[in-house]
């Protein structure tokens, strides 16, 4: 439910060729052609073991097939590693397609991914092969394995075997003979092991469920048992004359997990060795699980069901019976902890905690007694970026004076808690950073909302620019040349409270006339909407300005912002219910502000989350909004899962007021507007179950309506042709007839 909305608008905008449009309307066809402007990125690049130079997967304009390069960080000297006549199946004499590639740990070695198949949302399946740098053999991992099934493929860490993911078992595979020993046989449909179930995957981002250990000799890993969950259908009706359905484990909120546990097995084979975990692994969590740098000692993250206690335990290869050595708690939630380091020869790990009010990074003793801040102050420390552990310098994204940028920092890993901002003052807007292994180098990129992506290489400790990789300057005249009105930040306030906002406004736009206008909404905790970066020009919300609106979004209260624990955690056991106020105030004080803002004539949309927030909106403050579209949407926050739903609101028979007084279902009675309801029926994520109870409610209330159901789409209704154009132009004319358009 979290990662739809502005996200799926700039996957649908960044292009790459260029058309020009100088109307006063953009066309719309074009808009979602992503061909208007032309920004290039600088993706796919994984840094080599020294740190000093990285590879990428280009093509060789001679042969036409793909080859492995290298280059270097100081002079940008390119070197080819793998050339196109490398990569040949001498069985069928074609090329080798490639969807990535992963190297071994000696950069001897690498794993060529290729014929991949979608699980869910993920090109997690496919086919893998192992190419060695030093005599050129090259050949297929996993021959006998049914085709496309491989996941998860890696090297041992010294490169003599691969293990992999099929058929939800794991396999070991000698390299230089191809010998395949099974680790694990009772992988089916019920039994999950070495990846995860939906919810794991989807809430925990959890794929890759397997670890080697540093000395190769054991691999950890998952083992979900998916019986006893609720296992949802969907039924698809458009793929044959008889309807078939996909039944797959989901388990709603409030009702039974799988149960998941963690073992190690040695790699010659044998008997798995399950780590006994105190708690029902039905009711408890083990998210994270990673081996103790150049040791066989796991360090284990389990969350109980309400993920407000994460107890962090270290089990010893072989040793049932783990240790607990550090336990953090919270009176809302928690996160996963992330990017664990490991210091001072395993004697201290980091960890990130909002027990001061702020997230920040502290320093753990190994048994847990002693915690020390890395990072102090009023301000939230966001996401590690690098290490150099030579230096002891930990680099890290925070915004303490504007929560629509990011910067980076810098802090001592052994100091006083102080921080050091390092990216450019005059570079207002978000910057992020692909860092070497050892801290010296970074691809940086600087955007802001009307500025496309700067990318160049950067040195550290100084943040010296090295060299300009991509400037985009075509995509920054092409955007020039729309005459567009660019995106406005502003504040807008929900009683006492500052809420971030942002406006744009019609081309020819004139402030004596009044505007009728859109508010584009998420509003749940898992995401931001009000961000100063880069969007691809936000074509889409610029051509409905651009037809006579004013396009607004505002953050409201327990939005993903760096603003402090409390800014986040207040809506805890509340969600839809205070960011349904802060839309409905923040959108008046925004009309008491700018008198063009013309209050009889107020919309409202969103997708996901964002879908749940308008509807809530048009069913509880009818008097603000007339007229709204929901996409995606939850209805009944019982109908979603149990992680993300459970994380901020309990369980439904902890919390059942939380639950009524934050679905939609419970108010609609309330709907006095224009509501259009978008859902796909192929939905897996958001069941488009919650679109039909709705009607159902609504219906029985007499509410009159309008609703679009997509076949078999899923929760980003993308798939099929013409799909994206047709949702698109729905939403447009929706607008235009029951939102009146223009400046009156």
């Amino acid at each position: 439910m979290k990662k739809m909305g502005v996200g799926l608008i700039l996957a649908l905008l960044i292009g790459t060729n260029s058309t020009a449009q100088t109307n006063s309307e953009l066309d719309l066809k074009q808009v979602l052609s992503g061909k208007m402007i032309e920004t290039k990125g600088f993706g796919g690049i994984t840094w080599m073991k020294d740190g000093e130079s990285y590879s990428c997967v280009e093509r060789n304009p001679q042969t036409g097939g793909m080859e492995l390069v290298a280059y270097t960080a100081k002079n940008n000297a390119r070197k080819v590693l793998i050339p196109s006549s490398m990569l040949m199946d001498k069985t069928t004499g074609k090329q080798l397609g490639i969807r990535s590639v992963i190297w071994s740990e000696d950069n001897t070695k690498v794993l060529i991914y290729n014929n991949t198949k979608r699980v869910w949302r993920y090109d997690t399946r496919g086919d893998y092969w192992v190419l060695s740098l030093t005599d050129g053999m090259l050949r297929q991992v996993g021959k006998g394995m049914p085709e496309s099934s491989l996941m998860f493929a890696k090297f041992s860490p010294d490169a003599s075997k691969v293990a992999y993911v099929s058929k939800n078992n794991i396999y070991v595979e000698d390299v230089a003979s191809g010998k395949i020993t099974s680790l694990t046989s009772d992988g089916s449909e019920t039994i999950v092991n070495g990846t995860f179930d939906w919810v794991y995957e989807e809430e925990f981002g959890c794929r890759d469920g397997f670890r080697w250990s540093p000395d190769g000799a054991s691999i950890a890993y998952w083992q979900s048992d998916t019986e006893g969950t609720g296992v949802f259908d969907i039924i698809n009706n458009v793929d044959s004359i008889y309807a078939s359905v996909i039944h797959f484990p989901y388990p709603k909120a409030g009702t039974a997990n799988s149960a998941v546990r963690v073992g190690t097995v040695p790699v010659a084979g044998g008997q798995t060795t399950w780590i006994a975990i105190p708690g029902d692994s039905r009711n408890n969590y083990i998210p994270r699980m990673e081996f103790i740098p150049e040791s066989r000692e796991l360090f284990i993250q389990q969350m109980n069901r309400e993920q407000n206690t994460n107890k962090v335990w270290i089990a010893e290869v072989g040793n049932e019976i783990p240790a607990n050595i550090f336990t953090d708690t919270d009176a809302a939630w928690l996160e996963t902890n992330d990017n664990i380091t490991w210091l001072k020869d395993n004697r201290y790990f980091t960890w990130q905690s909002e027990r001061s009010g702020w997230r920040h990074l502290y320093r753990v003793s190994r048994d847990g007694k002693e915690i020390t801040p890395i990072t102090t102050g009023e301000f939230d420390f966001i996401q590690q970026t690098g290490l150099d552990i030579d230096k002891g310098l930990v680099y890290f994204i925070a915004s303490p004076d504007n929560y629509t940028q990011r910067y980076l920092y810098s802090a001592k890993l052994f100091g006083k808690g102080e921080v050091k901002r390092l990216s450019p003052l005059e570079q207002s807007g978000q910057h992020r950073y692909n860092m070497s292994p050892t801290g010296k180098w970074a691809v940086h990129t600087y955007s802001n909302a009307v500025t496309p992506s700067v990318i160049s290489m950067v040195s550290f400790p100084l943040h010296k620019t090295i060299r300009l990789i991509e400037d985009n300057k075509l995509a920054a005249e092409q955007y020039k040349s729309l005459g567009l009105s660019p995106k406005e930040f502003l504040k807008v306030r929900s009683g006492e409270l500052l809420l971030d906002a942002w406006m744009i406004k019609p081309k020819n736009f004139d402030a004596t006339k009044k505007y009728p206008v859109i508010v584009e909404v998420y509003g749940e905790p898992a995401s931001a909407t009000v961000q100063d970066v880069w969007g691809g020009g936000d074509l889409w919300n610029q051509y409905m300005a651009n037809l006579g609106y004013i396009v607004v979004s505002i953050e409201n209260r327990g939005a993903n912002t760096p603003r402090g624990r409390v800014w986040r955690k207040c809506i805890y056991g509340e969600v839809g219910t205070f960011a349904s106020e802060d839309q409905a105030r923040g959108v008046q004080d925004l009309a008491s502000q700018f008198p063009f803002i013309d209050t009889a004539r107020i919309g409202i949309t969103g997708w996901s989350g964002g879908g749940s927030q308008t509807l809530n909106c048009m069913f509880r403050y009818p008097e603000v909004f007339q007229t709204g579209i929901a996409i995606a949407f939850v209805a009944d926050q019982r109908l979603y899962d149990t992680i993300y739903q459970e994380r901020y609101m309990n369980t439904p028979q902890n919390n059942p007021e939380g639950y009524h007084k934050g679905s939609p279902i419970s108010h609609a009675a309330g709907l006095k507007g224009n509501l259009l309801l978008i859902h796909g029926t192929g939905d897996d994520n958001v069941h488009y179950q919650n679109c039909e109870l709705l009607v159902n409610e609504l219906i029985k209330h007499e509410k009159i309506f309008s609703q679009i159901a997509y076949p078999m789409r899923s929760h980003g209704i993308s798939e099929g042709e013409g799909t994206t154009y047709h949702l698109r132009k729905s939403m447009a004319d929706y607008w235009r007839k029951y939102l009146s358009s223009g400046g009156k």
